[in-house]
């Protein structure tokens, strides 16, 4: 018995990297002009990034902090992804979909959390 394919997995090989980064490269413009989220963690990566790379410290540390704040910005686009997947299936208000969510948001504060107390150490370690 075969498995139903989707349209979507037709692509292999180099077609397929093609259109991964094709439709990553819409992810990321749907992400910039409708998440207002996303607009505001991108900044304040890009500026991270900046100071990281301008910081006294080891490459492996420079690496550190701005994979960090990256991390923040892939739990936002999965957040982001689970969000409009909830949005599209109805947005009737429903305790499931607030879960989901909330459970979303709450991976995002996580990630914040671990780049906030990342960079405190690492600072804090070099400068005290």
């Amino acid at each position: 018995m075969t498995q139903p394919v989707s349209d979507f997995k037709s692509k292999s090989g180099f077609k397929r990297i093609l259109a991964a980064t094709s439709y990553s490269i819409d992810g990321f413009k749907s992400a910039w002009t409708h998440e207002h989220a996303f607009r505001q963690e991108l900044i304040v990566v890009v500026i991270g990034a900046i100071v990281a790379l301008v910081l006294p410290v080891s490459s492996f540390q420079k690496l550190f902090l701005i994979a960090v704040l990256v991390l923040v910005l892939i739990v936002e686009l999965i957040n982001s992804a689970i969000e409009a997947v909830v949005d599209r299936v109805s947005l009737e208000r429903h305790p499931l979909s607030k879960n989901a969510k909330d459970f979303g948001s709450a991976a995002v504060m996580l990630a914040v959390l671990i780049a906030i107390a990342s960079w405190t150490v690492v600072l804090f370690n070099r400068f005290y």
